[in-house]
């Protein structure tokens, strides 16, 4: 499925509708490039979860838990992450399969982790069609490739 989206706020609510939609155990994979808009995409989704308290970016903590919606949600950034190996230290086994949403920045560098239901969501710029314009494919399958 692929969404245009030409604002922030439209970009928020394709997060938003996904948080709405989220069920227990699901993943995603969120793929683009430095500001892109994917933290703006995943305040949407946290909203779509009932999360009210401010998201950001965990860049340097690698994952940010909020417990506060419907379900958690565990926000992991893993654009530091220079070893998957890191990822097991962290314990990430326990928030891809326990039973919150995760939500997964720069995924694609961590690809032989993510499981085989992951939902792939890649988000793109075209300067030609507007600074605040957006391409966003939403990818229900096996590799975000």
């Amino acid at each position: 499925m692929i969404l245009e989206t030409w604002s922030e706020q439209e970009t928020f609510a394709v997060g938003k509708k996904l948080g709405q939609q989220a069920v227990p155990g699901q993943i995603f994979a969120l793929l683009g490039d430095l500001g892109t808009g994917k933290t703006v995409f995943t305040k949407g989704m946290a909203a779509g979860l009932g999360i009210r308290e401010p998201v950001s970016s965990p860049t340097f903590t690698i994952v940010q838990i909020y417990e506060e919606g419907r379900l958690p949600l565990y926000h992991f950034d893993v654009y530091r992450i220079t070893d998957p190996e890191e990822m097991e230290e962290i314990g990430y086994e326990d928030c891809f399969f326990g039973e919150g949403v995760c939500l997964v920045e720069w995924a694609d560098l961590i690809g032989e982790l993510m499981p085989e239901n992951t939902v792939w969501i890649r988000i793109e710029k075209d300067l030609e069609k507007g600074f605040d314009y957006r391409r966003i494919e939403v990818a229900y399958e096996n590799s975000g490739n």
